[in-house]
């Protein structure tokens, strides 16, 4: 049978670019070998795009690029010739066939359509959400707006830029609106990046201006008290979910290291909600995913409220994809393996 050739596309000039190589390295460790010739082109925080040929865990403990075999590799974007560019050592490029491209890149750069744009005008099918529902799905205040404009409960919020921002208006605005505590976050950024809980306006500023350092327009955003619980989606028209997970966290609010390099986060899956709810979770899933133009795959995510509200709180269209991580973990709940998700994604894209 012969392969079909697939490229792993990780790391990025992103603030998760450590969790892309945690993501990939997972992927490149369970793919199927006998349908796929796998090839991994990495990209340095520094833009770099280079073809790798090594060992997994030089990927995992980013030294994959110290590797003097590393050759410059480009998409190209001629279209009648759908493939990878590559810097052979005679100093010219060789065209390199591919069928399909695994796109493990989370945040700015990579999730937000940039890539997926590349990728269109280049014709390779790729695994994921096309280039507007990426670019949409990652700003947070879009997301909101368009779901909250179909009639779905979203959580309250605002959000300023750094052209309007004016602390003394804001903290006048959030008291109005809400009140505190709030969280601040940039409104394009995923992993918990730039994000402050903030108690009262002695802080504001100081959050707010976090914020800004990862993007120019920050969502202010009313805090729930309830649990967040996730939705699994794939699928291009007929689509699946995997069983509904549940976060539990070990204090009241975990950022990017707690997430990510301390594992900080208990999951329940099934989360713990009746029946009725799980499928009103999932239901719910399906609807914000084809609000927003998604495929191949995204998790939904959403807060219960204790009165049994499903507010919408954001939705990732690469969520983390180690074994472990809360997307993979739900759809294995339902049954399909870690080998088979990534097999399905191919098929997915190449649909």
């Amino acid at each position: 049978m012969n392969r079909l050739k697939v490229v792993v596309l990780f790391g990025g000039m992103s603030t998760e670019y450590q969790v892309s190589l945690q993501s990939a390295a997972a992927v490149i460790d369970n793919i199927a070998y006998d349908k796929y010739e796998v090839m991994c082109i990495g990209i340095t925080e520094e833009g770099k795009w280079l073809h790798y040929v090594g060992d997994i865990q030089r990927i995992r403990d980013d030294s994959w690029h110290q590797v003097e075999s590393c050759r410059a590799a480009i998409f190209n974007v001629d279209r009648s010739q759908p493939g990878i560019m590559l810097l052979g050592e005679d100093g010219r490029y060789q065209h390199i066939h591919v069928d399909c491209v695994f796109p493990v890149l989370h945040g700015k750069n990579g999730e937000d359509g940039t890539v997926q744009g590349l990728l269109q005008l280049s014709g390779i099918p790729y695994v994921g959400c096309d280039t507007k529902s990426s670019a949409v799905s990652m700003d947070k205040v879009f997301a909101q707006d368009l779901v909250k404009s179909a009639g779905i409960a979203t959580t309250d919020y605002f959000y300023v830029t750094k052209y309007t921002y004016d602390d003394k208006r804001i903290d006048s605005l959030i008291k109005k609106s809400f009140g505190y505590p709030i969280f601040v976050k940039p409104s394009s950024s995923g992993s918990s990046v730039g994000i402050t809980k903030v108690y009262d306006a002695t802080s504001l500023d100081q959050a707010v201006q976090h914020a800004f350092k990862f993007d120019g327009k920050v969502i202010c955003e009313k805090e729930v008290r309830g649990i967040e619980v996730g939705c699994a989606v794939y699928g291009n028209v007929e689509l699946a979910t995997g069983v509904i997970g549940e976060i539990e966290p070990s204090r009241d609010f975990l950022d990017y290291d707690d997430k990510y390099l301390l594992g900080e986060i208990k999951q329940h899956v099934p989360a713990r909600i009746s029946l009725a709810l799980l499928e009103e979770v999932r239901q719910r899933g399906m609807e914000v995913y084809r609000i927003l133009g998604c495929m191949g795959m995204s998790r939904v995510d959403f807060f219960i409220t204790p009165e049994g509200e499903i507010l919408f709180n954001e939705i990732n269209t690469m969520p983390g994809f180690t074994a472990s991580s809360r997307y993979p973990a739900m759809i294995a709940a339902a049954g399909i393996s870690y080998s088979d998700l990534i097999d399905r994604l191919i098929e997915l894209a190449r649909e």
